[in-house]
């Protein structure tokens, strides 16, 4: 095959990648985006998008199963689960998705080569294709290869040891289900396999679940977990599964499957970075205030440059990226990158947490207070604003509650902003609404709150 060249080649083309490779075509530049997998890499196929379909999924059959249960008067009939016709459907949207990003980087004008990429330098590629090797020549490469999940030494997996990949591919509703970690990604999809019928233990080798959330926000998550007769077992390690039973330091444990969730590694392996040498900080590429690493010409973004591992992180990277190789003047300054927990109920953390920063303070709204989460059922929640005493700068904004993740533009908006307690309590909230919560805790630090 002949060389291509162009002037952004992208390899990867999940979230940061795609962006970045879109961005950059908008502006004018010539982009070859490099992927072995489908458009959309691991948060649109196997990852975000397909598990908040199933976790939908489970809520409306749990409210259906448990509907008489309330005080609404409705009753109904005992509801039945054909959990393959389920994944079906949250395929058809991932289908629909990965097709649709196919046709945003087709109509930006933006190529697609599908194979394997191998850096050969900065601004040189060699791509196993189905037809041979391709070398792509660039300008500028940008890495956008994302993550995978951590294996623990005695759980392979394979078999019945699962990834969320695997967890997401089954066709059955494990009867009993052993989760390995107490992160975001292990308590979402513990819950929903609950929610769907099975017995569900969570076993987590740290002192606490959610352990990058305040533990005050975490308690309404931990109340509903033991409502839904999820086990959860802290400072204790998995050690290994056989015959059905995990082999944990607190004794053994049934289990049909085992979800191991115990962290992600960023994707560095078989791209001839080794050869290259670049500057790496722990196990990921040292970036600057550009993304562009210790290497001319080479830049990274998402998950192979630390944490947060988060698809809008890599996504606002790659936009960055592209318009400083259009010659735009940008640099990363960013105030807050909102992480989202779609637990039951939903966690959002946006910016400082209590405490982090000298000199501040923070004030809570209950959701116990607010109209629209009663008439809703769930006030179990509540909305928390750290600030600056000096001057009222809100610094983070925090909260759990049903359906709290739409509130997270907001919470990112008035940090970004650099909004005052005075602006967003002055600021109408429509009635009823949970977002009445954030105007609420405001006031309540301001020393004027109205429902509480």
């Amino acid at each position: 095959m002949s060389d291509l060249k162009c002037k952004i080649a992208v390899i990867g083309a999940g979230p940061g990648g795609y962006v970045c490779a879109i961005r950059a075509a908008q502006l004018g530049l010539d982009v070859i985006v490099v992927d072995a997998g489908a458009a959309g890499g691991t948060c649109l196929n196997v990852g975000c998008i397909p598990s908040k379909a199933l976790i939908h999924a489970a809520d409306e059959f749990h409210k259906i199963a448990h509907v008489s249960a309330g005080q609404l008067g409705i009753t109904a009939a005992a509801p039945g689960l054909d959990l393959a016709k389920t994944m079906a459907w949250k395929d058809g949207i991932v289908s629909r998705l990965t097709g649709g990003v196919e046709g945003l980087l087709k109509r930006a004008g933006a190529r697609f080569v599908r194979g394997r990429a191998r850096l050969l330098d900065g601004q040189c590629l060699e791509v196993a294709t189905q037809t041979g090797p391709q070398v792509i020549r660039a300008e500028a490469i940008v890495l956008a290869t994302g993550a995978a999940p951590v294996e623990l030494p005695g759980l392979p997996f394979g078999g019945d040891i699962l990834t969320s990949t695997g967890a997401l591919a089954l066709s059955e509703v494990p009867g009993r289900l052993a989760v390995i970690g107490a992160g975001y990604i292990g308590l979402e999809l513990g819950t929903a396999f609950a929610k769907l019928g099975s017995e569900v233990t969570v076993i987590e080798a740290g002192e606490r679940a959610l352990a990058q959330y305040d533990a005050g926000l975490v308690r309404p998550v931990l109340k509903r977990l033991e409502a839904l007769g999820v086990g959860l077992l802290t400072s204790t390690k998995a050690t290994g599964y056989a015959d059905g039973q995990v082999q944990t330091e607190a004794g053994d444990i049934a289990a049909d499957k085992v979800l191991v969730t115990v962290g992600r590694r960023p994707l560095l392996q078989g791209l001839g970075l080794e050869a290259l040498s670049p500057e790496m900080a722990g196990a990921y590429l040292k970036i600057n205030e550009i993304c562009q690493t210790s290497l001319p010409g080479l830049y990274a973004i998402g998950d192979i440059t630390g944490e947060p591992m988060l698809a809008h992180r890599a996504m606002a990277q790659g936009e960055m990226v592209a318009e400083h190789l259009a010659g735009h003047k940008v640099a990363w300054d960013k105030c807050a990158i909102p992480a989202v927990c779609f637990t039951d109920p939903e966690l959002v953390s946006c910016g400082a947490a209590p405490g982090e920063i000298e000199a501040s303070a923070v004030a809570e709204f209950p959701f116990a207070a607010n109209g629209r989460a009663l008439t809703l059922e769930r006030d179990d929640g509540l909305i928390q604003v750290v600030y600056r005493e000096a001057d009222h700068v809100i610094l983070g904004l925090h909260g759990v509650g049903a359906g709290i993740a739409e509130l997270s533009a907001s919470f990112a908006l008035a940090i970004e902003m650099g909004a005052r307690l005075e602006d967003v309590a002055a600021t109408i909230h429509a009635h009823p609404t949970q977002s009445e919560g954030l105007a609420e805790a405001c006031m309540k630090a301001l020393d004027r709150a109205v429902h509480i």
